[in-house]
């Protein structure tokens, strides 16, 4: 008589990825304890904007974008306060594990990307001292800058025309040659290493 087989045990899925730092951050239930600003600033200086589709001998990363959003979002709001300012430094911070996918490719995947997104970022602004989520005001004045940063990468970078951009990203209210400074793109060390400034001098707390 045969015996029955046995069961295989059922494995599940590898749902972290272990960092330079050595954390291993699980993406689907992250905590904050796993989340280190040099893996943040590390994966950010690596990872393209516009799916690299932008002009210059390197990639415009998004540790780029994200000085130039918090630069924007600072010259837009009266005095705002440091915590403010890191929200809205590290509002595109999950993108260090899970890529920048352009707004037409999220629209497109839909709920479970979203759902990944937020999480992280709760885990993110917790691990820094902020608000797991921003209030409505701050996400809605981080979320103009990021737009304005989106007109002039464009059209800077991206090879949209002004019409174009546009259509797509509003005509910014703001004087724009004030940031033409943050649209070089730069080696990814020393994007990394601005970053890392950057939040150094908006949360100079020496954190475990």
């Amino acid at each position: 008589m045969v015996s029955p087989a046995k069961p295989r045990a059922v494995t599940k899925p590898r749902a972290w990825q272990r960092m330079l730092s050595g954390r291993r951050l699980d993406l689907i239930d992250p905590s904050p304890l796993d989340v280190e600003i040099v893996d943040i600033a590390h994966g950010l200086a690596r990872v393209a904007r516009w799916n690299g589709q932008t002009h210059g001998p390197e990639i415009f990363s998004v540790a780029q974008h994200s000085l130039l959003v918090e630069a924007i979002f600072a010259a837009q709001t009266q005095a705002p306060p440091r915590p403010a300012r890191l929200a809205a430094l590290l509002h595109d911070a999950p993108e260090y594990v899970i890529g920048d996918m352009i707004s037409p490719f999220k629209a497109a995947i839909g709920g479970d990307y979203k759902l990944v997104e937020k999480r992280l970022m709760a885990a993110i602004l917790v691990r820094f001292g902020l608000p797991p989520e921003p209030p409505a005001e701050l996400a809605k004045a981080i979320k103009a800058a990021d737009r304005i940063a989106a007109y002039l990468e464009a059209t800077a970078l991206a090879g949209f025309t002004v019409a174009e951009a546009r259509k797509f990203f509003g005509a910014p209210r703001l004087a724009l040659k004030g940031f033409a400074f943050y649209l070089k793109p730069l080696r990814p060390a020393e994007a990394q290493q601005a970053f890392l400034d950057r939040f150094a001098a908006l949360d100079p707390v020496v954190r475990p």
